[in-house]
């Protein structure tokens, strides 16, 4: 990983948003069935919120500012997927008011292999 991108991940992790941090108390230490995930991981240009490298699944939180990237984060995902990996995205209202349903709905796809991006509605 250039320094660049190394640099720029220890940012992002040392400035998490809430959402972020509280996704991380929950499947670090490989809390969740034993995976092993990696916050703040390079991806080629990429830098992903959370990645579990064995499955190749990523997760990405989005704030509000997302609902005016889609364009981006689409051709971010398409990219990614076109390296073999799934990406689930969550909005962070929702890892703060349903951090349940988002841990199921994360081990429902550590061990399923579609590529399918999942966007849900606010």
């Amino acid at each position: 990983m250039p320094v660049q991108s190394t640099d720029r991940a220890r940012d992002l992790r040392r400035n998490a948003t809430s959402a972020e941090r509280t996704l991380w108390r929950a499947i670090r230490n490989r809390q969740l069935y034993g995976y092993r995930f990696i916050r703040q991981y390079s991806i080629d240009q990429y830098i992903v919120d959370f990645c579990c490298r064995d499955r190749r699944l990523i997760i990405e939180l989005d704030g509000g500012q997302h609902a005016e990237a889609t364009d981006y984060d689409r051709a971010r995902d398409d990219h990614l997927r076109d390296r073999g990996y799934t990406v689930l995205r969550f909005w962070n209202a929702e890892v703060m008011r349903n951090i349940p349903g988002v841990l199921h709905r994360i081990s429902e796809n550590l061990d399923r292999s579609s590529r399918v991006v999942n966007r849900p509605s606010l």
